[in-house]
């Protein structure tokens, strides 16, 4: 375990699929040339977060925006969380989908995200399932840095996906997440210190930039809490690029201090788990 110093791109996402790929491009390059070794994108970065862009937006796993994703990252020589994009699958269906990419741009992990966001909260109505389908994998890649996890937005109000990846040895979460106006103020920051505090790791909130003029209103607040539960920095609704070294140290650290991991009575409450690895 040693010292990442990450960058989370806080981008606007246009209806134009071309536009939002050169945006990110750009931010991926300047975080780069910020010293990041690990570089993340917002949920849904190349398409409007609405049922009516999936289908049309969707491509196959290898397909125009992987291939532009993985020379971001071979490039710029920095492992990449892809944000998510709509994934059409072998099987005709569509995912919202992470693809991860080491420093050569080679793709390390992929995750389709398992929890779909189906609400109807205080005027916020959205329902994924008439859309997409879920995934059905634990996400946890690796860095010359140590482990990580990757959930998908909804999927962060899941302590036991949380716990899973954490099992699985990761040290970190990446979270591309884009939370709206409603659950937003209430749960954003709740969320991200919980899931950070009860696993003791590191939890990376990833969003797109506020876009009040949008079907879907992003809360934006990209962030970061680390393994004691502390919000360690955060930005605002505007677009921006968040950069921050990250002490993996840390999290063996508080581990060792408050070894609450080693105190998990499995005989009593451990939720067995079907995902596959």
């Amino acid at each position: 375990m040693g010292v990442v110093r990450v960058g989370l791109i806080q981008m606007l996402v246009e209806e134009s699929k071309e536009k939002n790929l050169s945006r990110a491009e750009e931010m991926v390059r300047e975080a780069a040339g910020r010293g990041a070794g690990l570089v993340v994108l917002p949920e849904m970065f190349n398409c409007p977060y609405s049922n009516e862009f999936f289908p049309p937006y969707a491509e196959q796993e290898g397909g125009y925006t992987w291939q532009r994703l993985s020379r971001m990252a071979g490039e710029r020589r920095v492992f990449l969380v892809g944000g998510s994009v709509p994934e059409r699958g072998e099987d005709g269906r569509i995912y919202n989908t992470s693809y991860i990419f080491d420093d050569r741009g080679r793709q390390i992990g992929k995750h389709r995200k398992v929890h779909l966001f189906d609400i109807d909260v205080e005027g916020q109505y959205f329902r994924e399932s008439e859309i997409l389908a879920p995934g059905s994998r634990a996400t946890v890649f690796a860095t010359p840095y140590g482990r990580m996890g990757v959930m998908i937005c909804y999927d962060l109000r899941f302590p036991e996906l949380a716990r899973l990846l954490v099992q699985k040895g990761a040290l970190v979460l990446v979270v591309p997440a884009a939370f709206n106006m409603t659950t937003g103020p209430a749960h954003w920051e709740l969320l991200f210190r919980c899931r950070a505090l009860d696993n003791q790791v590191f939890a990376l909130g990833v969003a797109p930039a506020r876009d009040e003029k949008a079907s879907y209103v992003s809360y934006a607040n990209s962030l970061i809490a680390d393994p004691w539960g502390r919000v360690v920095v955060r930005l605002g609704e505007e677009e921006g690029i968040l950069v921050e070294d990250l002490d993996l140290g840390e999290v063996e650290k508080i581990r060792a201090a408050l070894p609450l991991l080693k105190h998990i009575r499995r005989d009593l409450y451990e939720v067995r788990e079907k995902l596959q690895d």
